[in-house]
């Protein structure tokens, strides 16, 4: 009970209703069912609202749901009242008061405030001079408003004093995204001490690494035993591979294995297959060194400096933050920061950008009461309902308020005139779109341009009905490839969502200041003396475009003209121009010493840019095709039993397969077919497959199989094998509908997916064309031959074509030597001014550094 009695050991607030013990019982007894003790895992908020940014720091304080305990600010608890019917809540609230002054004029002498008990990720100094703080519990019965001030040990019910103790003391769900703490929630591999290395001779390159089973590129994993260098497995986000690292482990047993492009001087993304946890390696340095990879080097340079004391470094870093001017603090809507959580800035710098678009806007903000009502029970792990809070918490201008009259003068009479500017914390939406990332959830710095296609990737999957603010971004690439021998050619399209630019250091026009830098830098290292001011690289935007444009040499290419591996060229045209272009500098690379460099670059960016050369034109005349012939699928020995055997049961297709092909936007009946076909090997074959079929004229019908049932049924259709008469559990409808879909909607999906919820909600964000249609569905259910839908085209990714001339309008910057290190800062045109968004400051931008940018974000001028 001591420690319970100092949790509670504060008087009561003020505007408490005092109650003799039977009453508070009284009120209690009907909702004692729904108080819950929080368990092991639960998490419980109280320092932010589900729906908002308000804490207990807000005027009205924060409510904690005693059942969920998910937390609610004043505006948005009785929501969650109307919906689940929970009628108890514990308020917080954190009172902020002026310092008692002594007789002499002073703040009183500092001693320990005990009035504090709130365990909260708040800014606020509780150490200052002028100020003092008190924390207020209580509980509040709704609808009626009921208050019970704490403490009430003797007359509130033990499980309530218990439920109340717990909540007060338990800790934030955030915390292991505390810069101190991460890394040590990883724990040391047992295999780290004695891992074995076989001395076979292997050397990793710095760079081109490819999958040595599936020659994919990208999530690839180096295995510290021999030297492996394997896809990973697919992620929740549609990245990744085909999990042939996993599958390496499980023939050979090597249990460690280390991401490439993730090793830094601070470590890197260490995984052990059979612990099945991300690890620490404390011999990586020693391990990688094994293979080449001199890690410990790329803690400084030739002459033994750090990066981060390198002269240029600093001034870069300078310029971006444009350091040494007097920058205005901007308030109001659209001018919110976003606090740092500890290299959270490449989040804060694309979702800054993100929301500065109207379509983005409209989608979230502008659905903001259909969203938060039609939330499920946790809007914490909800996407749109996180992504609406952030949007809403960035334009409303509730969380960027200029200090009043009063305050001001007092800062300038202590000659303190410094403006605070708070803004918001984004620790819910990060902590749930980073979650079951390997990198992104993390608290190390990650690269703009990852995350900006992670988030892409996830407004993609959890779009609103028919409306995808994504598509903005969408484009698609026209690819020529030519045979060199024969000088056919083959035209495919792809979709992408940035347009990849790179560096034309040849072309840079101060060649000859360059070299005379060089060569003094080099002499003022080897002296010991200070360095020469920087001279970077001038490169004019056209040689970049003029590089994007030229053709480029194909790796393994196989003609089908040939049958065989020849020599083949690639162009890349635009065969369609986003809404909003999205350009990327590619100024990282690796040196052939394992050391991150950066292309210090300065590259005259124009504000209004026109791509319409870049148009696609496709096959011209005089041009002749390559054949139609996909190259020979290369089975790894360990499938060739499986593919003998590949006549597998339509109820054993891999469903993890079918989804990888189906994200790429080919028919879901198509992915089935291409899954059970090649005999559940993966979805790389699969794909290979599909690539092979996709002209047939059957290539979107139901899969049918003579060997099961004789030919599919007459009345199956792309809806799935579910009859139309075969009505879905009711239960599972009124799941679904009470999530904000059509009853007809429902049923739809249900019956595409033989009444599997999970995969019913995926059809229905995969068909928003049947959103409305309720006339449609009538129609399929009085129809007896549902078989014509599936001779309807399956439709092309959804694309906003127009003209390819563009403004500027946002950039993003990046200062350091890596992406795994460093600082992002945006900056975003706003009412015909640059305002520079550096994590929590925003303020109007004197000097912009357009030519210094990574990432730049171009709209489209009309026509």
């Amino acid at each position: 009970m001591q420690r319970r009695g100092a949790l509670f050991g504060m008087p009561g607030g003020s505007g408490s209703r005092k109650m003799a013990a039977g009453d508070i019982g009284e009120l209690l007894v009907p909702h004692m069912p729904t108080i819950r003790v929080p368990r092991s895992g639960d998490r419980v908020y109280k320092n932010e609202c589900a729906f908002s940014y308000d804490s207990p720091n807000s005027e009205g304080g924060l409510y904690v749901c005693m059942n969920t305990f998910l937390a609610f600010g004043r505006e948005h608890v009785e929501r969650h009242f109307r919906k689940t019917g929970q009628s108890v809540y514990m308020h917080l609230k954190r009172h902020v008061r002026e310092k008692v002054r002594g007789a002499s004029g002073g703040a009183l002498p500092k001693r320990r405030n005990s009035k504090i008990f709130l365990d909260l990720d708040t800014d606020d100094d509780l150490n200052s001079d002028d100020y003092e703080y008190e924390d207020e519990a209580k509980l509040v019965i709704f609808p009626d408003h009921y208050e019970i001030a704490l403490p009430n040990i003797e007359e509130l019910p033990a499980l309530v004093t218990i439920a109340c103790d717990a909540v007060l003391s338990s800790k934030s769900p955030y915390r292991k995204q505390d810069p101190d703490t991460w890394e040590n929630e990883l724990p040391v591999s047992k295999y780290a001490n004695n891992l074995t290395q076989l001395d076979n001779g292997v050397r990793i390159p710095p760079s081109g690494w490819k999958c040595a089973r599936c020659d994919l590129r990208e999530n690839l994993w180096l295995n510290l035993t021999d030297g492996s260098v394997l896809c990973g497995k697919w992620f929740f986000d549609s990245s990744g591979g085909n999990g042939h690292a996993l599958e390496h482990y499980r023939d050979l047993g090597y249990p460690l294995a280390v991401k490439l492009g993730t090793i830094t001087p601070d470590g890197a993304d260490v995984y052990s297959f059979q612990e099945e946890e991300p690890v620490l390696d404390p011999h990586l340095a020693k391990h990688l060194a094994h293979f080449g990879i001199d890690m410990l080097h790329m803690h400084g340079t030739e002459n033994g400096l750090r990066d981060n004391d390198i002269k240029p470094r600093v001034s870069e870093w300078e310029v971006i933050q444009e350091t040494g001017s007097k920058l205005k603090p901007m308030y109001g809507p659209g001018y919110t920061g976003l606090k740092n959580l500890g290299n959270s800035c490449y989040l804060s710098s694309v979702m800054q950008a993100i929301f500065s678009i109207p379509e983005f806007q409209r989608a979230y903000v502008g659905n903001l009461p259909r969203i938060f009502d039609y939330s499920p029970l946790d809007p914490t792990q909800d996407f749109n309902t996180q992504m609406t809070k952030l949007g809403h918490g960035l334009l409303s201008g509730q969380y960027s308020k200029p200090p009043v009259k009063s305050e001001l003068i007092e800062q300038v009479m202590k000659e303190e005139h410094k403006p605070q500017q708070n803004g918001i914390s984004p620790r819910m939406f990060k902590a749930f779109v980073s979650k079951s990332h390997p990198e992104f959830s993390s608290n190390r710095q990650q690269d703009a341009q990852e995350f900006f296609l992670h988030l892409v990737n996830l407004v993609e999957r959890n779009r609103i009905g028919s409306e995808n603010p994504s598509d903005v971004f969408r484009f698609l690439v026209e690819e020529r490839i030519q045979c060199c021998q024969t000088r056919k050619v083959r035209y495919t399209e792809r979709v992408d969502y940035l347009m990849q630019l790179p560096v034309a250091m040849e072309a840079a026009t101060n060649k000859d200041e360059l070299i005379a830098y060089e060569l003094t830098r080099r002499e003022a290292e080897a002296n010991r003396r200070p360095l020469p001011e920087l001279v970077r690289a001038k490169i004019p935007f056209s040689a970049c475009l003029q590089a994007f444009s030229e053709p480029e040499n194909v790796d393994d290419f196989w003609s089908s003209a040939l049958q065989a591996k020849s020599a083949g060229v690639k162009t890349s045209r635009f065969a369609s121009f986003p809404e909003y272009l999205v350009v990327q500098i590619k100024k990282f690379t690796f040196g052939l010493d394992w050391v991150p460099k950066k292309f210090d670059v300065s590259i005259d960016m124009p504000d209004l840019l026109d791509i319409n050369h870049l148009r696609a034109r496709g096959l011209q005349p005089g041009e002749e095709e390559l054949p139609d012939i996909s190259p020979p699928i290369v089975i790894p020995d360990d499938s060739k039993d499986r593919l003998m055997n590949q006549l597998i049961d339509p109820s054993d297709i891999d469903e993890s397969s079918v989804m990888q092909l189906a994200e790429m936007g080919f028919p879901l009946e198509a992915c089935r077919k291409a899954v059970y076909f090649t005999g559940n090997m993966g979805a790389e074959v699969a794909f290979n497959w599909i690539i092979v079929h996709m002209e047939e004229p059957d290539f979107a019908e139901p899969l049918t199989m003579p060997g099961y049932g004789g030919a599919a049924s007459a009345g199956a259709s792309v809806f799935g094998a579910t009859g139309l008469d075969n009505q879905p559990p009711e239960e599972i409808i009124a799941i679904i509908t009470s999530m904000g879909f059509h009853r007809n909607q429902a049923i739809q999906a249900l019956r595409a997916t033989n009444s599997n919820l999970e995969r019913a909600l995926d059809w229905i964000f995969s068909h928003p064309e049947f959103e409305e249609d309720s006339d449609f569905v009538i129609e399929m259910e009085n129809n007896t031959n549902a078989n014509i839908i599936s001779e309807a085209k399956p439709e092309g990714p959804r694309v906003k074509d127009g003209s390819g001339m563009y403004e500027l309008f946002a950039f993003i910057s990046h200062m350091g030597t890596s992406t795994m290190s460093g600082h992002y800062v945006c900056h975003i045109k706003k009412e015909g001014r640059w305002v520079i968004y550096n994590d929590h400051k925003v303020c109007a931008s004197e000097r912009p550094p357009k030519d210094l940018g990574y990432l730049y974000f171009y709209r489209r001028v009309p026509s």
